[in-house]
């Protein structure tokens, strides 16, 4: 009852839309703050890998191997996902366009700087933002989404490769 109510009622569809923006907005002025800052992630790697030690470490050891196997050698190409990441999820989730994927990123995002011992916003976000993952298509119904989903459902092409129904 609750999953319908959230995924089918208007009035709540306005309030994913007030979420929605405001979760967006922190993404866009988070990302553009990075972009226009010089921002550069070996020095936040490397800190996020150093909470792995201790007696009560902040990272957990499987997390910081990545990083420092992965993330640390590959510095530039995660400060421009980082980047542009931050600024693209927030870009569609304030338009209301792919929403839920953009929510998906978004949250993926959260879940990695939690899992690097950074607390900050994310908690909150990732709180909000089960709301909008939850709702489906109604977090994106007083947005973009209330015409790109159904244009795009009608399209050969997505039809044939995603096995997306005819609703016309």
């Amino acid at each position: 009852m609750m999953n319908k109510w959230l995924r089918n009622n208007d009035k709540v569809a306005m309030v994913l839309a007030v979420l929605r923006v405001y979760i967006g907005y922190t993404w866009l002025t988070a990302g553009w703050g990075k972009i226009t800052g010089g921002f550069e992630t070996s020095g936040f790697l490397q800190g996020a890998i150093g909470k792995a030690e201790g007696a009560h470490p902040a990272v957990q050891g499987w997390w910081a191997a990545f990083l420092e196997n992965v993330a640390l050698p590959n510095h530039e190409l995660f400060t421009f996902l980082v980047m542009w990441g931050e600024v693209l999820v927030g870009i569609a989730l304030i338009l209301g366009i792919f929403t839920n994927f953009a929510a998906l990123a978004g949250i993926m995002m959260n879940f990695a700087f939690l899992f690097s011992g950074t607390v900050s916003t994310n908690p909150q976000m990732v709180i909000l933002t089960i709301f909008l993952i939850a709702a489906g298509a109604n977090a994106g119904k007083y947005g973009l989404d209330r015409w790109v989903l159904p244009f795009l459902k009608q399209q050969t092409l997505f039809k044939k490769y995603l096995h997306l129904p005819n609703h016309a």
